[in-house]
Formats: C-alpha cells, sequence, structure tokens
C-alpha cells in the first residue's frame, strides 16, 4: 500500500521529466484511484480492499483484496493517501480525467475514518484484523507516522482530537550520536518519509520552536550522524566509509549466524537497520535508498556516495531503474541466500528493487532538483489544515490564509 503512495507520487514527476506525457501520467492515477474508491470496503475476513476508508497492508494484486491475514494499516493507509493527495494538486488542468482525479482523492480521503481508529484516545492505533479487532499498539513517538497524525488532524470528515499531536510528541526522545543533537529513530526512513511530501523547511511546531530547530534540520543532522557513524565504522564492516554508508529498512542476506574470516556475525533478512542513540541495527548491509533520499538534507555528502557507490558496484548494483535494494560486502560467504544473490570476492548484492525505497529515491531527487513535490502539496488545503492543526506556523505557512472545513 505504501509502495502505491510513492507511486502516484512518481508519475507526475515522470511527466515533469518527460518518460510519459501528461496525459498518460494521468490515466494510471485515475486507473489507481477508481480502484481504490470502488474496490471493496467491509469487515469480511477475505474479499476485501479495505475497511472504515483504510486499506490493507498488502493486496494481492491478483485480485485487488487483502492479501493473507494481514491488517488493515493506518499508517500505509496514510502513505497512500500522501500519494493521492499530491495528484490532487499536481493535476489542476480543466481536462475530464484530471477533474476527476481530483474529485476521487478527495473523495479517498474523506472516507477515512481516523475517529475510528482512534481506539485508545487521542492516539492512533497501529491497524485492525476482522479476527480479532485492533491491535493493541499505538502510534507514538518520531517515526514515518508523523505524516499520518498530519493527516488524521487535517480531515475535515473525521479529524482525530486536536491534542493527539501532543500524545505523538510526548514520546519523542532527544540526544546526541556522533555529535549531532537531534530527535531520534535509528533507519533513515523515518526521516525521510514525511518529508517528501511535506516541505518541513522553516516551519515549526511547538516542540521544534522549543529546540530552535525544525524537521528538516533535524533529518539533516541525522543523516550526517550516520555517515560519521559509517566513518568510525565500530562494527568492521567491509566497505564502510565516505564511499559507503547509509541504514534503512531494506533487504538483506539471510537470518543467521555467520562465521566470516574467524568472527561470528549475525545477518538479518529484510530488517529496519539503523544507527543511532536510541539503539544500533546494523549487520553491514546498506540501502542506497538511505544515502539516495536523504538528498536534500545532506547533498554534499550524499553526491559523493552516490556516484562511489555506481562507480564501485555499479555492475552489481545498478539497473535499468536506478540502484537495487541492498548491498553487504561484508558477506562473502558462498551459502544459500533468502534474497539476492552472493559474487564471489564482492559481497552479497540484492537482485530486487522495493517501491518503498525506489519512491523516496525519486521523489527526493525531484525535491532537490525542483522542489516538485513540495511546492505542489503547499497548495494542498488539506496539508496546511492538518499542520495547521498541529500547531505549526512560521515560514512558507505564514502567508497561508486559514483553510476552510
Amino acid at each position: 500500500m505504501a509502495a502505491t503512495g510513492f507511486a502516484l507520487t512518481a508519475y507526475p514527476i515522470g511527466a515533469e521529466r518527460g518518460y510519459v506525457s501528461r496525459a498518460e501520467a494521468a490515466n494510471r492515477v485515475l486507473t489507481t484511484l477508481e480502484f481504490f474508491w470502488t474496490s471493496p470496503q467491509d469487515s469480511a475476513q477475505t474479499g476485501s480492499s479495505g475497511f472504515r476508508g483504510f486499506y490493507y497492508h498488502f493486496l494481492d494484486p491478483a485480485t485487488g483484496t487483502r492479501f493473507g491475514n494481514v491488517e488493515l494499516s493506518t499508517v500505509d493507509t496514510a502513505l497512500l493517501l500522501a500519494g493521492a493527495l499530491f495528484c490532487q494538486s499536481y493535476f489542476d488542468g480543466p481536462v475530464s480525467d484530471e477533474a476527476r482525479i481530483r474529485a476521487l482523492a478527495d473523495s479517498l480521503y474523506l472516507r477515512v475514518d481516523w475517529q475510528w481508529a482512534s481506539v485508545r484516545p487521542p492516539t492512533i492505533g497501529h491497524g485492525w484484523k476482522p479476527e480479532e479487532g485492533f491491535l493493541p499498539y499505538d502510534w507514538r513517538g518520531y517515526n514515518e507516522a508523523m505524516l499520518m497524525y498530519l493527516m488524521a488532524l487535517g480531515s475535515p470528515s473525521h479529524p482525530v482530537d486536536p491534542e493527539a499531536w501532543e500524545a505523538w510528541t510526548a514520546g519523542y526522545t532527544w540526544g546526541e550520536f556522533h555529535g549531532q543533537r537531534h530527535l531520534g529513530f535509528a533507519p533513515l526512513f523515518g526521516h525521510q518519509y514525511t518529508l517528501v511530501w511535506y516541505d518541513m523547511r522553516g516551519i515549526r511546531d511547538q516542540v521544534m520552536r522549543e529546540n530552535d530547530l525544525d524537521y528538516f534540520e533535524n533529518s539533516r543532522r541525522a543523516v550526517l550522524a550516520q555517515y560519521r557513524y559509517a566513518l568510525d565504522n565500530p562494527g568492521r564492516w567491509a566497505g564502510y566509509g565516505p564511499r559507503l554508508w547509509g541504514l534503512t529498512a531494506c533487504d538483506g542476506p539471510v537470518n543467521q549466524m555467520v562465521d566470516i574470516d574467524g568472527v561470528s556475525r549475525t545477518f538479518q533478512t529484510y530488517w529496519a537497520r539503523g544507527a543511532s542513540f536510541t539503539h544500533v541495527a546494523d549487520d553491514g548491509t546498506v540501502c542506497p535508498s538511505a544515502a539516495a533520499a536523504s538528498l536534500p538534507f545532506a547533498p554534499e555528502i550524499v553526491l559523493p556516495v552516490l556516484m562511489a557507490m555506481k562507480e564501485d558496484h555499479g555492475e552489481f548494483l545498478f539497473g535499468p531503474y536506478g540502484f537495487l535494494d541492498a548491498l553487504n560486502p561484508t558477506f562473502t560467504v558462498d551459502i544459500p541466500v533468502q534474497h539476492g544473490r552472493v559474487v564471489p570476492g564482492r559481497g552479497w548484492y540484492d537482485t530486487d528493487y522495493l517501491g518503498i525505497d525506489q519512491g523516496p529515491i525519486l521523489a527526493m531527487i525531484e525535491n532537490h532538483r525542483s522542489g516538485l513535490v513540495w511546492e505542489t502539496m503547499r497548495k494542498n488545503a488539506h496539508i496546511i489544515r492538518g499542520l495547521k492543526a498541529a500547531g505549526f506556523s512560521g515560514g512558507w505557512l505564514a502567508g497561508e490564509d486559514d483553510v476552510d472545513d
């Protein structure tokens, strides 16, 4: 579901860059939004795509309905909606397809019942399953769900309690890591996802006003800290340094302990890798998206590492859609792997592209080049409403009039 939100974001970028025409991009968006609007929404265990406006974490591509017994996901629905709202503001032309896109995005957003998902108010739960009801966890603290709370607060139909933002930020953890004081979250995707769509430069909520920075600067500091962590390389992983760094959720080779050059090391398959003062989750697997999707935050270190990764590993890491998902130069053992392949003398390389990693790469490159996603979303009334409800002010928001409900 999240990958679809990134795909919806990719289509207008493709139109801007001439990969497809505007009409072709609009047609893809319209087809996607029509599916989500008309797909079954009910509480059945099988045969539906979602419930109460939310969608299941994964849908079976053959049927468009719930995959296995996955949960109805609040945060993944928010990521889907982010792409839809970007398309709503981008496709502003008078032609019928673009008018229909705007109407469908609005309908999808207004249908989401955030109040229902706030099962333990004022926070929002992780999800729901028809077999067992709501999951016993709520979203608190700093991570990718910041975007979800902003959308839930901005809803003109089913907004959560205004106290939800304060409850969310009450879980924030501040600290210092490799010389950078910032709000902590170990995997870099948590510092990237919300900022794919929300221009956080110069606008602040109460927490950021008290700490004299903004969320954009906070993300920059998290990136710089990870860069310094790689230079120091406390785990002595092969290749780490200015030409190879970046930890986030991604594929990995195996889920087991392996002896390499007389050292027993534990590796993971898909894992939320990261490094911060909160915790370190590192098995030597680097994800290009960790650096590439941080391009606007720290171009002075991101551009060189992207060029270096392509130069050093391009034959095995770079394909027709850009960087493959991950690599691990430490993992040189010739044993069966769950993902990817081991190249003798080089290490492990993934053979997959993951939408939740590729999408942020594309969007953040475009934000760095032109600010397209940010500037487009700054025109969306729902986005402005949510930010103001969370107490954001200053910067580009200072010139925005109050939006109507």
